[in-house]
């Protein structure tokens, strides 16, 4: 019988060696590295709860709430502004019960899941989904109170229902971060137009597109949703939020504009989904955001489940996917650090990548409670580091707050689109 013989030395060596693996394997992950336990159910981050307080708390508000909040901006964190489709009943939830009329084991609510999608009924006129099954304005939902507009303890401090009557579906809510006077934009899908209005909402200086006139030309908007500022400031609009339908052409496209509004170029088509592969063909563009470092456009190609990213003048560079059903990117921001922080309303997670479309991190749960999400239509990051997002069909506005200790890999930098204070 042979012997093998290793030197201590060796055996040294390699125990060291494993020791060091299973030390790198044993590495955390959490958020929060020093914190023992845990699940990191919202990040980095810490739900505020009661934020903002609910409308129906305020004078001529008493029996009304939240509808569908389609847009957030976080002018500051003591200056929140938001835009959502009129206002529903405010109802508590009610107690279970069986439905045998629909049919044999059915009760409703279902414990632990929403009870209400405050856009199945939302207002807003045009933007009410049931208008046509029988929903009762004044009694099912009512109109206006579009534009509000929150302090940093969750006041209501403003309503700009002076423009309501202009306002069909508001769907999302803008401050230019090169724009001294901080003019507030709200792109209404449903009209096709882009409003600019003064900082405190007392006058309309500008509409880009005709109210009510969907059209795919130079003065012409169709179902634009959202917008992003280059350096110089000039901007884009993802224009063509809608669904495929072949019966009616759909201008899916990326429209810029100069400082002033005046129309520069355009780029895109409509595509034919869901796997639509060629670039700069488009299924539903609901989101775009400009890198502030080297002002690449990136467009989300929603029904086509990709990241589409653009030079400043359109020209194709790259694309990555973004995960197949029930994957349902929503909107996206870049924030100043140049990562590509994502709202996928399918999954009800935040997601992040880095700009060549590498998948760093995400966190997120589904519910309608504090701190859950359903249908993540905008989000902001203020100058403090503060987290808030819309939601459509939870019809509400979160705001969550740093955990003290946090990883800053896995917090949200201010975006780009942020105006410094």
């Amino acid at each position: 019988m042979r012997r093998l013989l290793i030197p201590v030395s060796l055996l040294f060596m390699f125990g060291t060696s494993i020791a060091q693996e299973v030390q790198q394997s044993n590495a955390s992950f959490a958020a929060v590295p020093a914190e023992k336990g845990g699940q990191d159910i919202f990040g980095a981050y810490d739900i505020v709860e009661n934020w903002p307080k609910d409308t129906a708390m305020s004078a001529g508000h008493e029996e009304w709430t939240f509808a569908a909040v389609r847009g957030v901006y976080a002018e500051s964190p003591d200056r929140i502004l938001a835009v959502q489709l009129g206002e529903l009943p405010n109802i508590e939830r009610p107690a279970p019960r069986v439905l045998p009329e629909i049919g044999p084991g059915i009760g409703f609510p279902v414990a632990r899941a929403p009870w209400r999608s405050y856009r199945a009924a939302q207002g807003a006129g045009g933007a009410n989904l049931l208008s046509g099954q029988g929903a009762r304005e004044g009694i099912d939902f009512r109109d206006g109170h579009g534009i509000i507009v929150f302090d940093g303890d969750g006041n209501l401090i403003e309503e700009w229902t002076q423009w309501d009557s202009i306002l069909e579906r508001p769907h999302s809510i803008y401050i230019s971060p090169y724009d001294s006077e901080k003019h507030v934009w709200v792109i209404d899908d449903g009209l096709h137009v882009i409003y600019k209005f003064t900082n405190d909402g007392k006058q309309l200086v500008q509409t880009i597109g005709v109210p009510g006139e969907g059209g795919i030309d130079e003065t012409h908007l169709f179902w634009p949703s959202y917008m992003a500022w280059a350096g110089d400031g000039s901007f884009y609009v993802s224009d063509g939020a809608d669904f495929y339908d072949p019966d009616r052409p759909l201008g899916a496209r990326v429209v810029k504009y100069d400082k002033d509004g005046n129309y520069l170029l355009e780029w895109g088509q409509e595509g034919i989904p869901p796997n639509e592969s060629r670039p700069a063909y488009f299924n539903n563009v609901h989101g775009i955001a400009v890198d502030p470092a080297t002002g690449r456009v990136f467009v989300n190609d929603r029904q086509n489940h990709r990241v589409q990213a653009f030079t400043a003048d359109g020209e194709f560079l790259h694309e990555w996917p973004v995960g197949d059903a029930p994957s349902d990117l929503h909107m996206f921001i870049i924030s100043t650090d140049s990562y590509l922080w994502a709202a996928d309303r399918g999954s009800n997670r935040i997601l992040k990548y880095d700009l060549d479309g590498n998948f760093l991190y995400a966190w997120g749960i589904s519910g309608d409670f504090p701190g859950g999400m359903w249908g993540v239509h905008a989000i902001s990051v203020d100058s403090e580091g503060n987290f808030y997002v819309a939601e459509v069909d939870n019809g509400r506005v979160q705001k969550y707050r740093p955990r003290p200790g946090a990883n800053p890999d896995y917090l949200i930098a201010p975006a780009a689109s942020y105006v410094p204070q």
